[in-house]
């Protein structure tokens, strides 16, 4: 991915003016309903329509089926693919049917989180206070990377006193939100960008043993053909990229100011016009 600086562009210019001949066509973008993938995806579907006049389907799924649906040609693309550990097992598994266009955020991290006052800093402090934490780490939807990193986490920290509730983010983070407002003892699967870490206090706990491994990225996906059959939407999809900062504010939006994804999309596009005729230079 090669970001270049380029002068502003308007979106009815001569190369980004939605054409007459497209109105059959349709760009399908697949995700899992995690809220920083759904703030990515709106935000990339608003783009492809306001400048390329595509219709563009969205579908949430699971993580395995999102890979799946990119691999055998279902969907044109994902911006969900957190890389280079977390997804490492469905890329290898797919990677021979799929393009990797490259991160488009950087700097994302991920482990165990409980709220600023647990009075713990590491993973290897969780067994002696598995009572305080009901036994119980709160997880997302089953099949998820972090999931099977944190199954990991549990068998190479010798938890064997805590169940990995699966659910989904907005469950987790929910259970979250009601065991701050009770001041009570939890410890939650957590990644960054998230609109958690900006609600509320959490601090991440140390891994000694680097199970979660370091810093991720998060790369876009594509299908097979689809630089031949729609290369204005590949182009685009190969110069997307922003910051985690930009991520947050569109799931900020959304969780503080109670606008919808499309609407919380549709302001990001209209306040950063710069960062987005980047994208389709």
């Amino acid at each position: 991915m090669n970001l270049i600086a380029c002068s502003a562009m308007s979106s009815n210019s001569e190369n980004n003016e939605p054409k007459d001949d497209k109105e059959e066509d349709t760009v399908k973008l697949v995700y899992v309903e995690w809220a920083s993938e759904i703030a990515s995806t709106y935000v990339v579907k608003a783009a492809i329509e306001e400048r390329l006049g595509y219709e563009t389907e969205i579908l949430p799924v699971s993580t395995i089926a999102m890979w799946e649906s990119i691999a055998t040609g279902d969907q044109d693309g994902m911006v969900a693919a957190w890389m280079p550990s977390l997804h490492e097992n469905y890329y290898n598994e797919h990677k021979e049917h799929i393009e990797n266009l490259g991160p488009n955020l950087e700097g994302a991290v991920m482990g165990l989180a409980v709220p600023d006052y647990v009075p713990i800093d590491s993973i290897e402090e969780l067994e002696e206070y598995a009572n305080e934490f009901d036994g119980k780490i709160i997880g997302i939807d089953p099949g998820s990377g972090i999931m099977e990193k944190t199954e990991d986490v549990l068998s190479g920290y010798n938890l064997d006193q805590f169940n990995l509730i699966t659910g989904s983010d907005s469950t987790m983070t929910k259970t979250l939100k009601n065991a701050i407002n009770d001041n009570r003892w939890i410890v939650v699967t957590g990644w960054t960008p998230h609109w958690k870490f900006a609600k509320w206090d959490l601090k991440y706990l140390q891994d000694p043993k680097n199970i979660y491994g370091s810093e991720e990225y998060i790369s876009t996906m594509v299908r097979d053909n689809l630089q031949e059959d729609k290369p204005d939407v590949y182009r685009f999809l190969d110069n997307f990229y922003w910051e985690p900062s930009d991520m947050e504010q569109v799931m900020y939006w959304q969780e503080e100011d109670g606008l919808t994804p499309e609407e919380a999309a549709q302001r990001w596009i209209q306040e950063n016009q710069d960062t987005v005729d980047q994208w389709f230079n």
